[in-house]
């Protein structure tokens, strides 16, 4: 599978999702992807799962050079002693001594940014996370962070799929070398059921889901992690790697609407 470099880390692109997974069925899915060759599992301490993903990192007894773990802080949690108190407790539930990212998953309008990214650069110093980063940061954020603060963001985590734009945020991102992880990558579902997508996929002997997977996947600087508690939808998942999209395929995914938000920052409790 390939990988994306980033300060100092290796990321698989396609990664497995967490939310709204719980307690024994997400320790079981977890179990079940790594046990096909996943190796990259996205949690934060807002899904309430790290417990179950710690346990099932631990079932699977891999070399945990092989392991991309990726959790994130909640917006309530911004001060720089509660960043602590949360990352300690998010270790201790995964049975960790370090996370490979620590993302802020939510911005803030109260956050003091300058003593959140110093905090989160003290736990990289320290070895607790190999690399920060963030996620749900508009542009004018990510300059905050990376312009201002020259705060090593590792990746912006972020909404993205073949229904939504998200050139503005890309072409930032890009220009800079940083990341774009794509969450809801398969429009909680939506994708399935696109006339233009099954057809794109009949050609390829291949799903809707897959060809939308895919066409995030063949873009320079774009990892994804669809949520997918199913063994079977995992392994359609790795499966979307193998499809080769070509200019014709892309031209009409690239004519798509690309208006369909599936969750929107705007209603955030971050936002409130």
């Amino acid at each position: 599978m390939d990988n994306l470099k980033t300060q100092g880390i290796s990321m698989p692109k396609l990664g497995l999702g967490t939310f709204r997974m719980q307690g024994d069925a997400c320790r079981a899915a977890v179990e079940s992807a790594l046990s096909i060759g996943y190796r990259h599992i996205d949690t934060a301490e807002m899904y309430a799962n790290e417990e179950p993903i710690g346990a099932a990192l631990a079932a699977a007894r891999l070399p945990r050079g092989e392991l991309h773990v990726t959790t994130k802080v909640w917006h309530e949690n911004l001060a720089p002693d509660a960043i602590r108190r949360a990352f300690d407790a998010s270790l201790k539930k995964l049975r960790l001594d370090h996370v490979d990212l620590y993302l802020v998953h939510w911005p803030s309008r109260s956050a003091n940014w300058g003593a959140v990214f110093e905090t989160l650069m003290k736990l990289k110093e320290e070895g607790r996370t190999r690399a920060i980063g963030v996620a749900n940061f508009t542009t004018a954020l990510l300059k905050i962070a990376v312009e201002d603060i020259k705060a090593p963001i590792a990746c912006n985590q972020i909404e993205y799929h073949a229904m939504l734009d998200q050139s503005k945020v890309l072409a930032y991102l890009n220009a800079r070398s940083i990341p774009l992880v794509a969450y809801c990558p398969l429009a909680q579902g939506r994708v399935a059921s696109d006339p233009v997508l099954a057809e794109i996929g009949a050609r390829h002997n291949a799903t809707a889901a897959q060809v939308a997977l895919k066409w995030l996947l063949d873009q320079g600087g774009v990892a994804a992690i669809p949520k997918a508690s199913r063994r079977e939808s995992q392994q359609a998942n790795l499966d979307a790697l193998k499809i080769m999209l070509d200019d014709a395929d892309r031209n009409k995914i690239a004519a798509l609407p690309k208006d369909r938000r599936c969750v929107n920052p705007g209603f955030a409790p971050a936002w409130d």
